[in-house]
C-alpha cells in the first residue's frame, strides 16, 4: 500500500502542468530568478500583464479589544512565452521581480 501511494504521488506530479524550471535554448530558468535573468536567457515574452495585489493578515488577540492588520502591496507580472508550434507555451509569474511560478500551457503557434 505504501509503494502504491508513492507511485500515485510521483505520477500525479509528473502529469501536472506546474514546472520547477523552463528551458530557453541551452539555458535553464528556475524559480527564484529575477526578471533580468529571465530576459537575458529567454528574450522578450510574447505577452506581459502587470497588476498589484494586497497580501496581509489580521492578528486577533483573544479577550482584547485590539486587532492588528498588516498588508503589503506586491507587484505581479505574468509572462507568456511562445516558442513556436513544436513546443509548448510557458506561463511565468513574477512577484516583486522574482520568479515564483512556471506553468506549461498548450501548444504554441
Amino acid at each position: 500500500m505504501k509503494y502504491r501511494t508513492t507511485w500515485i504521488l510521483i505520477l500525479s506530479f509528473c502529469l501536472s502542468n506546474v514546472a520547477l524550471a523552463m528551458r530557453c535554448g541551452r539555458d535553464l530558468v528556475e524559480l527564484g530568478y529575477s526578471k533580468v535573468d529571465v530576459l537575458r536567457r529567454c528574450g522578450d515574452p510574447e505577452s506581459v500583464e502587470t497588476r498589484s495585489k494586497l497580501v496581509g493578515s489580521t492578528f486577533h488577540f483573544p479577550h482584547r479589544t485590539i486587532d492588528i492588520q498588516e498588508f503589503n502591496e506586491i507587484q505581479v507580472e505574468e509572462w507568456i512565452y511562445n516558442f513556436g508550434p513544436s513546443r509548448l507555451r510557458q506561463y511565468l509569474r513574477f512577484e516583486n521581480g522574482e520568479l515564483k511560478e512556471i506553468k506549461t500551457l498548450g501548444r504554441g503557434h
